[in-house]
């Protein structure tokens, strides 16, 4: 699951207001659909095979992670958070056909199983954050920022949502490199407890926020985003 996913927030679902996003999400060369316990053992095996890529930064990323029954655990935590309408787990499938191969390539029936991806939501400040992870022998494809290309428009989509963040590490440039893609802000970077082994305890809040127009789009990558997953 996505590191956000381990950092609980204080939210409840607005009194009387529908807040599920569509539990199947078009994205560029992927799909994104609602996680299921079906999908444990294809998490569990790619966690497995990225236990090296995904350490440095994602605090869950130990050995009993790559355990069928823990990922059964937290499937079902997250569709508890899915009908409190507090969070939203996604897995990715590229869909571009071929037959996966290599470390953690899991066939999936719309593909290929290449990682997770979640909002969560924090009705204190109107906010969503989206947090996500990629099989280790996947990366460097594009998905992540397709993926969270089209969650953004979903997030702020959610009724009572006024922006979407995405949460990183100062020193995870990586994970860094998709919200600047996608014309989010950089907002402020604020110390913080160091989670993970490859942190530095600076971690930097990007901002993605409508009524800011212009100045948060950052060129094309920021219409891109803006306009959506096509």
């Amino acid at each position: 699951m996505p590191a956000a996913a381990e950092r609980p927030f204080p939210s409840a679902r607005p009194p009387g207001e529908p807040a599920s996003p569509p539990e199947r999400v078009a994205a560029g060369p992927l799909v994104l659909r609602r996680v299921h316990a079906d999908d444990a053992g294809a998490i569990a095996v790619a966690v497995g095979a990225s236990l090296d890529h995904l350490r440095p930064w994602m605090p869950w990323a130990i050995p009993e992670a790559a355990d069928l029954r823990s990922q059964l655990v937290r499937v079902a935590e997250a569709d508890e958070l899915w009908e409190s309408g507090t969070g939203f787990i996604y897995v990715m499938i590229a869909t571009g056909g071929g037959r996966p191969e290599g470390p953690g390539a899991v066939k999936d029936p719309d593909g290929e199983f290449v990682g997770t991806i979640g909002l969560h939501r924090r009705l204190a400040d109107e906010t969503v954050e989206i947090g996500y992870w990629i099989v280790a022998a996947r990366t460097r494809r594009g998905y992540a920022t397709a993926a969270a290309q089209a969650l953004t428009q979903v997030a702020l989509a959610l009724p009572g949502t006024r922006r979407a963040e995405i949460h990183c590490d100062e020193a995870n440039t990586a994970s860094a490199g998709i919200p600047r893609k996608l014309g989010y802000r950089l907002d402020r970077v604020e110390a913080h407890e160091r989670e993970a082994p490859g942190e530095r305890g600076r971690r930097m809040i990007w901002v993605w926020d409508p009524a800011e127009g212009p100045r948060a789009t950052g060129g094309t990558a920021g219409r891109a985003a803006r306009d959506g997953a096509r």
